[in-house]
């Protein structure tokens, strides 16, 4: 009886009966409990039991985390010949973990890397470099045991691995293998390994069965590529409300591509209710994965506004975010941030530094941006040369708007020695097709510069840039129409264009407003009529117009009078650097002494229309 006894207490107390509590345990969660009994059971040799504690030291469940212990026992039950442990030692050598050898010890270069590393193997990592040829013989052996993981995890190697390593149709057997046995790896894997060939609806259609089958088995990556598929309607029926679905899912896994595609989703209301906040809540948690596109976006939302509040420096933040991870549109935006002020202190340098990443990526546009800041002379020296030459590149292609940069450049010497003849040789071919360029060579043709002068070809071309509203333009042509340079005087038809110009704000229009309102040309006096234009001018900061409209005011030209106001004007356009202003500054008596009205005529037109209206 005594014996029975200690029999029956040994059978309790065996490895074997430990490891069996142990599931019972890890089954009601309660792995805290669980991990001495596998402790003991591993102590014991059992190889289950020491795969069972690589995981808890692996996943930190029930014992605080330890990849070094992790990759220890993981060797043990490996080495015993445990299928699932090789399976998992290939995948830490594969994700980059390396196990040290001699005397059992064993470390992991990945912290947290996974105890079944298969199920995120598609998955985008930043872990330490593989080592492939320790995975690839783990891996080995696991499939030669006939794991359909470890097929999967051999035939990734074979497809994905070096160069001498590959072997695409023994993979693709591995993973039709792995896939036959339902393993989701080996599902995911076949479907990518076809995809490289499928051209035929029924080739497509094979392999969104495979995503299906992997989906459902709950691979994030599967579900992703789904959605692609339903959205794209390759291989399936188009549905858009099915792939919005899947991108949730996979978005809820972590995966930051399905998160950028839910996101987006959520903000165009593409098969699911519109929802802006929730759909920049996912695209900043793919931004914040490292996902440039997603931050871009986040940046476009804040800087734009609409439906949410404009935000300008959380979007140059979320725009840094972006263009530091290589986004080139982003890149631009940011520069045009620094070029504004908006939501960053304004700075020349900042904007072209972020529109030369821009441009030499390849954003055109970016180009002109830093074109502009080289004429301003707020970029770096070598940038001028740069630009000149994008532009000389581009315009012997035929781009006709690079042909007029180029010709600006020739003009005012950027970045090339300067050049009037080849200047107007380019505005001129630019000028069949750009504004812009009929402007300027319409003004060298009136100036004689690098072409013979010819007023009357001049007007005719800045008439057509004019004529497409080009604002410029029109103030230059108001000029010649009052003077009747190039052609016939009409100052009933500079009207008609200085309000046009100065409907668009130039304040150098409403200055010419203001003088031919005034009298003395051919248009019908209205003092009133000056004194509105001139207020208009002035508050824009045009120091002649700030003269005039002191003029008015002090001698009440327009009937309205107030020396206060006179004398602020003055010091205004005194501070423009217009010195006539002076004169008139201390010709007005102390305000208690009545000031000198005069006629009226010769003050009213005492404005400089030509110089005036081309100062904006």
């Amino acid at each position: 009886m005594a014996g029975l006894v200690r029999r029956v207490k040994g059978w309790v107390g065996s490895p074997a009966m430990k490891l069996r509590e142990a599931h019972k345990l890890i089954a009601k969660g309660k792995l805290a409990e669980a991990f001495p009994l596998l402790g003991q059971a591993a102590q014991a040799g059992l190889a289950e039991a020491e795969y069972l504690v690589a995981r808890c030291y692996l996943e930190g469940a029930g014992v605080p985390p330890s990849p070094a212990e992790g990759a220890r026992w993981l060797e043990r039950a490996a080495n015993q010949g445990y299928i699932e442990a090789q399976t998992a030692m290939a995948g830490l050598f594969l994700r980059g973990a390396s196990v040290v050898e001699g005397g059992g010890e064993a470390a992991a270069h990945a912290p947290g890397a996974a105890a079944r590393p298969a199920t995120t193997l598609f998955a985008p990592t930043e872990a330490a470099a593989p080592d492939f040829v320790r995975a690839t013989a783990w891996a080995r052996k696991a499939s030669d045991g006939g794991s359909a993981d470890g097929k999967a995890l051999l035939a990734y190697i074979l497809t994905s691995g070096p160069e001498d390593k590959r072997d695409l149709a023994a993979a693709e057997a591995l993973y039709r293998a792995s896939a036959a046995a339902n393993c989701a790896q080996g599902c995911l894997g076949l479907g990518l390994a076809l995809l490289r060939l499928a051209q035929t609806p029924a080739q497509l259609l094979e392999v969104s069965a495979l995503f299906r089958r992997a989906a459902e088995a709950g691979l994030g990556t599967a579900m992703y590529l789904l959605g692609l598929m339903l959205e794209r309607g390759d291989g399936v029926a188009q549905d858009i409300p099915a792939a919005a679905r899947w991108y949730k899912q996979a978005a809820m896994r972590g995966m930051r591509s399905a998160q950028a595609r839910y996101g987006l989703a959520l903000m165009q209301g593409n098969g699911v209710e519109k929802d802006l906040q929730e759909g920049e809540s996912w695209l900043r948690r793919a931004a914040l994965q490292g996902d440039p596109d997603s931050a871009a976006l986040v940046g476009d939302l804040y800087a734009r506004g609409g439906a949410l509040p404009p935000n300008h420096a959380e979007a140059a933040n979320w725009y840094r975010r972006a263009a530091e991870a290589g986004h080139k549109a982003a890149a631009r935006s940011l520069g045009l941030l620094y070029l504004t002020g908006a939501g960053v202190p304004h700075d020349s340098g900042e904007a072209a530094k972020w529109f030369r990443v821009a441009a030499e990526a390849g954003v055109e546009q970016a180009k002109y941006d830093l074109a502009q800041l080289v004429l301003k002379g707020e970029a770096r020296p070598e940038d001028s040369v740069r630009t000149s030459e994008w532009f000389a590149k581009a315009a012997e292609t035929g781009d006709l708007v690079a042909a007029f940069n180029y010709g600006v450049c020739l003009a005012e010497g950027v970045g090339v020695a300067r050049d009037d003849q080849e200047a107007a040789r380019w505005l001129r071919r630019a000028a069949e097709g750009v504004v812009n360029a009929q402007f300027w060579y319409g003004r060298m043709l009136c100036e004689g510069r690098g072409v013979p002068a010819n007023l009357e070809e001049g007007r005719n071309w800045i008439g057509r840039a004019a004529a497409v509203g080009m604002v410029d333009a029109q103030v230059a042509l108001g000029e010649m129409l009052v003077a009747g340079r190039g052609g016939k005087r009409d100052h009933a038809e500079a009207v008609v264009l200085f309000e046009k110009a100065a409907a668009k704000g130039h304040a150098g229009a409403m200055f010419a407003l203001g003088a031919l309102h005034g009298g003395g040309h051919d248009v019908p006096w209205n003092r009133p009529e000056a004194q509105k234009w001139f207020r208009l001018a002035a508050e824009r900061g045009h120091g002649l117009a700030q003269m005039m409209l002191g003029r008015y005011l002090a001698r009440s030209l327009a009937g309205e009078r107030n020396l206060k106001e006179a004398r602020y004007w003055f010091q205004q356009a005194i501070e423009r650097g217009v010195n006539d202003a002076r004169g008139d500054l201390a010709a007005l008596a102390p305000a208690e002494a009545p000031a000198a009205e005069g006629s009226g005529e010769g003050d009213g037109r005492a404005a400089p229309l030509r110089s005036g209206a081309a100062a904006d």
